[in-house]
């Protein structure tokens, strides 16, 4: 069973505790109590690559809850008012990705996503009023017209289309050198999983896509995704690239697949990282005809 990255979260998040304000407090003042060390929103690891927790006195902002781990609690904080939200990805955290221990990850991922969405969501939608934090920090609630509101992720479709024993692959021009990767795109509103497969696959390279199989998912916390890996089946082979989207795209043979993800000099393509959920798909795909 593969395990994408980012998944294999530790944390009890105790919903309880998100509706009982003694509960809450009880965790606040409980001496095992830890604080996540965030720089930022990029995280700090020490030398086993393991994430730094401190005390809850050390918080930079109001503290939001992530949950127990082993009967302790564990908090984080989010940003100051007065700080901007970081946006996009300090070119520090593609290095601490690859040193992550993995249950370490997903329990960043939650933390990461959490602080970004309250730096984002400080006024209401509803009628633009400064919000509190509410449910122990998984919530936010108007004082002016009563609304809440409450973390969301935003549904990505990442895919192979593959077609007899070669799987369709594509590159942007902002990756290193030889990349390729799996297609991906957002699901739009009133949109099914197998219709945003067919849709983004048919967009971005001209190939139709017939039958769907889901794979895995994994949420990714840039800011806040949910990356749904599927397969689907080309009805043709022609390519056809949206160029404001790829800047090429391919078919690769699953031994070359196979070679890519061995990091062999001689393959063809230089494959994603193992924390991204391309990488999953990929290996999920070529072991299918192992």
């Amino acid at each position: 069973m593969l395990t994408p990255g980012f998944t294999g979260n530790t944390l009890d998040r105790a919903d309880r505790v998100r509706h009982q304000p003694e509960l809450l407090e009880a965790a606040l003042t409980d001496p095992a109590a830890r604080l996540l060390v965030l720089d930022g929103l990029d995280p700090v690891l020490d030398e086993q690559g393991r994430l730094t927790w401190t005390s809850l006195a050390e918080a930079q902002g109001a503290l939001l809850f992530l949950g127990y781990d082993q009967g302790a609690p564990r908090f984080v904080s989010a940003l100051p008012d007065d700080m901007p939200v970081p946006m996009g990805r300090s070119p520090a955290m593609f290095a601490l990705l690859d040193r992550f221990a993995a249950p370490d990850a997903a329990n960043y991922a939650a933390a990461r996503s959490l602080v970004f969405w309250h730096g984002r969501h400080r006024f209401c939608a509803n009628c633009g009023s400064l919000t509190d934090i509410s449910h122990a920090g998984w919530g936010r609630h108007c004082p002016n017209c009563g609304a809440e509101h409450f973390p969301r992720v935003e549904p990505v479709v990442i895919m192979l289309a593959e077609s007899g024993d070669a799987a369709l692959l594509g590159r942007q021009p902002s990756w290193p050198p030889g990349r390729y990767s799996a297609l991906a795109g957002f699901l739009e509103v009133g949109e099914a999983i197998e219709e945003a497969v067919r849709r983004e696959t048919s967009e971005e390279s001209g190939i139709r896509i017939g039958a769907v199989r889901y794979v895995a998912s994994q949420p990714w916390p840039f800011p806040a995704s949910l990356m749904v890996a599927c397969i689907g089946e080309a009805l043709n082979e022609d390519i056809a690239i949206d160029a404001n989207e790829l800047e090429d795209a391919r078919w690769f043979t699953r031994d070359e697949v196979r070679q890519a993800l061995a990091r062999d000099p001689a393959a063809p393509f230089l494959a994603p990282p193992p924390y991204a959920i391309a990488h999953t798909l990929l290996r999920a795909w070529a072991e299918e005809g192992a």
